[in-house]
Parts: structure tokens; C-alpha cells; sequence
């Protein structure tokens, strides 16, 4: 059992229980999945770039990544049904909280002026989702390996059903969110 799993028994799940009333232990709101997903975006025809995006999912998940095909045509955007658009893992238990406890610990510290997540970043469900700009923060992409730098979105799927239960659950995880600024 990871030390954040371990922390959502001991500590946060009371918490949260006592804090919204919640008589029936399962109702206590819960990280259900991580989805770390990259799009391929410009570089559909390069097959090359969605294996080297597979290793580098592999590398950061440890488990390996599906590749997301377009359901149908999108004449605009060069796109044909079938053709390969995206890249993404779904972690769930003991993969979950590991990777969990690495964003916290590793990822989000490396971002260059990371001065906290936006709380517009959870939904009005309770779920959050994270964009990374270069995969260059955590801590199994070495720079000097990689030949091109590609951008990542981390989705983290509760049980919270409201956005203010959501938030509580993702700060007692030691998510850290920037204060908000009050204009005067």
C-alpha cells in the first residue's frame, strides 16, 4: 500500500466524512482513476513520434500506454476515420496512487514558475485535469535522450459529484492551488 493510500485512510477520508456530514463511509469522496492522455496533434503522419510518445507514457506510468483511433472523418483537420489521434493510460489502484504520489513529490516542483494549480481546474463533478506543456518534469525523462519535447493532459476522476468537494479532497492530498486574488 502506497504512503498516499495509506494518508486517504488514515487522515483524509475522516476528514472529508466529518467535514460534509456524510454518515456512510462510502460516501466519502474518492480518486477512482488517473488518465494521462497526449494528443498527437500535427504530427498524425509520423508514425515514429506516436512510438516514441508510447515509450515516453511507459516511462513516466510504468504501464503500457492504447492508442485512440478518430471515430470518423474530419476533412478540416486531415483526419480519417480509423487514423491513430492520441495516446493514453489509465492507472487505477496501486499504479494510481503511486503516480500520484510522484507528481506530487517530483513533477509539479520541476515546472518552471509553477506558482500553484488553478482551482478552475476541477470540474463542476469534482474532477480535475492538468495539462503539461513538455514531459520534461518528471523524473524518468532525461533531456538529453529525448529528440522532441511533446506536452501531456493528466485527468484524476472522483467520486465527488461537486466541485467544492472535489477541491476539499484534492487540497487534503497536498495538491497545491494558488490563492485566490481578490481585485479591490
Amino acid at each position: 500500500m502506497s504512503h498516499l493510500h495509506k494518508k486517504y485512510q488514515k487522515e483524509i477520508a475522516p476528514a472529508l466524512q466529518k467535514e460534509f456530514g456524510l454518515r456512510n463511509p462510502l460516501q466519502v469522496p474518492r480518486i477512482i482513476r488517473v488518465t494521462v492522455n497526449v494528443g498527437v496533434g500535427k504530427s498524425l503522419k509520423d508514425a515514429e513520434f506516436v512510438s516514441v510518445v508510447e515509450q515516453t507514457l511507459t516511462r513516466i506510468t510504468g504501464q503500457k500506454p492504447i492508442r485512440t483511433r478518430a471515430k470518423k472523418s474530419i476533412a478540416s483537420f486531415k483526419i480519417r476515420a480509423g487514423q491513430v489521434v492520441g495516446v493514453a493510460v489509465t492507472l487505477r489502484k496501486k499504479r494510481m496512487y503511486d503516480f500520484l504520489d510522484k507528481l506530487l513529490t517530483f513533477a509539479l516542483p520541476r515546472v518552471r514558475d509553477f506558482r500553484g494549480l488553478d482551482a478552475k481546474c476541477v470540474d463542476a463533478q469534482g474532477n480535475m485535469t492538468i495539462g503539461f506543456r513538455e514531459n520534461l518534469t518528471f523524473p524518468e525523462i532525461r533531456p538529453d535522450e529525448i529528440e522532441r519535447v511533446h506536452g501531456l493532459e493528466i485527468s484524476i476522476t472522483t467520486t465527488a459529484r461537486s466541485r467544492e468537494k472535489g477541491l476539499r479532497l484534492f487540497k487534503l492530498f497536498g495538491l497545491p492551488f494558488k490563492e485566490a486574488v481578490v481585485k479591490k
